[in-house]
């Protein structure tokens, strides 16, 4: 029993219902029953990971999410996560946080991860990381994909949230198993051609995209940057990072 990530998941729903989300999820069939898997999941925006848990829940289980250290380090959201048991990243150095993943794995926890890093300014799928190919491969268990669509409109990088009633609806999709059975670098190759295939599946079942809107991939005739744009916007900001570390007190000359 978890008390408390029970209490986190009622309040969850309880505040999607106050903020009028429509919320559709399919393929709940193809997350295993039991059993350690990599829930590998899209990342649009900062609310993604509370949806693409859905499924989980659905069938009874639990997701132990990697998330960077920064949120463990917080005075209230550092006890809840580490409650919720999910596992800090140190974005210097991670290999703490690997080794907790593939142990987590093998002892049947479900552990999600995006395996493109950082949000998506383009809304499509990014090039996906070697991680989550890694782990099922060292753990011995499968990548299930997930998909969410539409909570990029509600709080994303580089926009103003709209936590309050913002009445969209939000899609999410459940792909079949990918089992670790190529090389890693192969596995990393299908991770994405499914992520894709499914994002595009997810889109046509949600509905309108309008002309121009924000959120919308320039792809489907939307506002957001392409591909090409956002990893320009996305290495300027690096580059900007990188540069305040280097001016911070006590960085190394």
């Amino acid at each position: 029993m978890e008390p408390v990530y029970g209490t986190i998941i009622q309040l969850a729903r309880l505040t999607w219902r106050l903020q009028g989300l429509k919320i559709s999820v399919a393929g709940v069939e193809n997350l295993p029953a039991s059993g350690g898997a990599v829930v590998a999941i899209n990342h649009t925006g900062y609310l993604d990971f509370t949806f693409a848990g859905l499924p989980a829940y659905k069938q009874g289980r639990k997701v132990r999410y990697m998330a960077k250290q920064e949120v463990f380090d917080g005075k209230v959201t550092g006890p809840i996560m580490r409650s919720l048991r999910h596992i800090p990243v140190d974005r210097q150095d991670g290999a703490a946080s690997y080794e907790a993943a593939v142990r987590n794995l093998k002892d049947g926890e479900l552990v999600g991860v995006y395996p493109e890093a950082t949000i998506s300014r383009s809304f499509e799928i990014k090039e996906c990381k070697s991680g989550a190919a890694r782990m099922a491969v060292e753990a011995g268990v499968p990548i299930i994909p997930h998909i969410v669509w539409g909570a990029q409109r509600i709080w994303t990088k580089g926009h103003p949230k709209k936590l309050l009633r913002p009445k969209v609806p939000i899609t999410v999709l459940v792909g079949e198993p990918i089992a670790p059975t190529l090389a890693v670098e192969e596995l990393k190759v299908v991770l994405h051609s499914r992520m894709q295939h499914l994002l595009e599946r997810a889109q046509e079942q949600y509905g309108p995209h309008p002309a121009g809107e924000f959120w919308v991939p320039r792809r489907l005739g939307g506002g957001a940057p392409s591909l090409a744009e956002a990893a320009r916007l996305d290495a300027e900001e690096a580059a900007e990072r990188a540069a305040r570390r280097a001016q911070a007190p006590g960085a190394p000359e």
